[in-house]
């Protein structure tokens, strides 16, 4: 009995990291948000980074935002779609999670670690109805200068 009760709290603990996690059908793809502000806190690490941006009271979109080139993914995305459809989020929260890609991903890239204080922005994807937490799975991310595509490697 106790060999039993080990194997189940075992199984149990494995499966709960994939509860917690959710993937690409968790996100209303029908509706892409920008964020832009201050990375504050950064994770660095997998099954993929993170991090937090602290946006401005008053967010905007980027003038420029529906004219920006995106590089070449090798999966197929409609980026001048997404950036022609780019809104801000109706929620008021001034600080989000932004979901990243695998580290393995991300160093395809060549996206160097982050740091806390970089000004970064993001094309991506919240929850249904911006429902619970303030979270954004990135599709695109802008960091100084460069723009990463994070839906698949480099094409």
């Amino acid at each position: 009995m106790q060999r039993r009760r080990l194997l189940v709290a075992g199984s149990l603990g494995l499966a709960l990291p994939a509860w917690a996690h959710h993937g690409w059908s968790s996100f209303d793809q029908d509706r892409p948000l920008y964020l832009e502000g201050r990375a504050t806190k950064v994770m660095w690490r997998n099954p993929h980074g993170e991090l937090e941006l602290e946006l401005p009271e008053n967010p905007t979109l980027p003038a420029d935002l529906k004219q920006r080139a995106l590089p070449k993914q090798s999966a197929t995305v409609d980026g001048p779609g997404l950036l022609a459809k780019a809104q801000l989020p109706t929620r008021r929260d001034r600080k989000w999670t932004i979901e990243l890609a695998p580290l393995t991903r991300l160093q395809a890239w060549g996206l160097d670690e982050i740091k806390p204080g970089t000004q970064v922005a993001a094309l991506g994807f919240t929850f249904t109805g911006e429902k619970g937490d303030p979270v954004l799975r990135a599709e695109y991310l802008f960091v100084g200068g460069k723009v990463y595509g994070l839906r698949s490697s480099p094409a």
